[in-house]
């Protein structure tokens, strides 16, 4: 039984659950392996079963090796998994609430109705806060990738070229170095678009004189990595480069002061001061920074109102930014991992302003 399954056991107590039924595609790759595409998870103390159909007997049965392989479909899954149940005498059985339909919940409600449902919340996402070396080592090689990417960019990249172009360039280089593909849609916003903080490329040409703000990530063995870096299509005006060192600072003294032991929204505060003394508070609209894991936005993260206290082997990105419609806006990206003492960033790539 690897630890992982055995740290969920030891939760079961405290949910008030006697088994666990799992369906989110990332909590069953955390806890079992199995990178298929369909497949429930059944765990109670005396059994770890994982529940598919015949496409993928083969590869979990590779890919699980604590883990008993059933094709449910041969006689249905709800009665296969009425077997486990009785067998286990499981009279409550936890569910993910926040990942199973209501349609689904509304099935199992009423082929077992003896079984007391119960949601089992963020139980499976709050192990998956700390991370484990293999998923270090794992984060540590994605952003490797979008660190080689950026260096590339930087001798690609040239005046009258789209957001497009940029992003396709972007991803095909990712992937030529070892992705398997995009943490999530690239986001490449020039000049004014780079006032919004979510910008979709364009067919818009970047320009000399303006910044372009690059905002990516990619997916190695399962795991995102996340970055961000703003450079400037030649010179730019006294107001972009103030906008850049505003968030430069704030970037680094909250990546500076990034460590376990603090609440999320202390670290959230250090840079939102910073940008509000300067003079750019409305500016700065979203929360500091996330977790990143299985999935590129994870618990828990830097915002003003996180209350939860920050570990070692947690990670979070530090991703100030100020945005000011029509002008322009900066963002700087680290992915960062908690150590004992502070934090190391796992992206490597120039964060002083670059002009190309």
């Amino acid at each position: 039984m690897n630890l992982k399954i055995q740290k969920l056991l030891q939760k079961f107590n405290e949910l008030g659950t006697e088994a666990i039924l799992l369906s989110s595609a990332y909590n069953r790759r955390y806890i079992s392996g199995f990178t298929g595409s369909s497949a429930y998870l059944y765990i109670s103390p005396s059994r770890q079963i994982l529940l598919t159909d015949f496409r993928y007997i083969t590869q979990a049965t590779a890919q699980c090796p604590d883990f008993q392989v059933v094709d449910y479909r041969k006689a249905g899954l709800i009665e296969t998994l009425e077997e486990y149940l009785k067998a286990d005498e499981v009279k409550n059985c936890g569910f993910e609430g926040n990942q199973m339909t209501f349609a689904e919940y509304r099935l199992f409600v009423e082929k077992l109705p003896w079984i007391e449902w119960k949601t089992i919340g963020n139980a499976v996402e709050e192990l998956r806060m700390i991370k484990t070396p293999e998923e270090l080592a794992l984060l540590r090689q994605a952003s490797k990738i979008g660190d080689d990417a950026f260096t590339h960019m930087l001798n690609y990249i040239k005046p009258g070229m789209s957001e497009k172009q940029i992003a396709l360039e972007l991803e095909f280089t990712m992937r030529k170095l070892g992705a398997e593909g995009l943490s999530f849609d690239s986001i490449i916003a020039s000049g004014v678009n780079g006032a919004l903080p979510h910008a979709r490329p364009s067919d818009k040409l970047i320009q000399t004189g303006e910044l372009l703000t690059m905002d990516f990530g990619c997916i190695y063995q399962g795991y995102c990595s996340d970055m961000t870096r703003t450079v400037a299509i030649g010179e730019v005006n006294d107001k972009l480069k103030e906008i850049y060192e505003v968030v430069y600072r704030a970037h680094m003294e909250s990546l500076a002061a990034l460590r376990p032991g603090v609440a999320g929204k202390e670290i959230d505060a250090v840079a939102r001061n910073i940008i509000a003394e300067a003079g750019y508070g409305d500016y700065f609209g979203h929360g500091l920074g996330h977790s990143v894991g299985l999935e590129v936005h994870e618990a828990p993260g830097l915002s003003a109102r996180e209350e939860r206290i920050l570990e070692a082997n947690m990670l979070e990105t530090i991703e100030p930014g100020i945005y000011i419609e029509g002008l322009g806006g900066v963002r700087i990206e680290d992915l960062a991992v908690l150590t004992e003492n502070g934090a190391d960033s796992l992206v490597t790539s120039e964060k002083k302003l670059i002009v190309l």
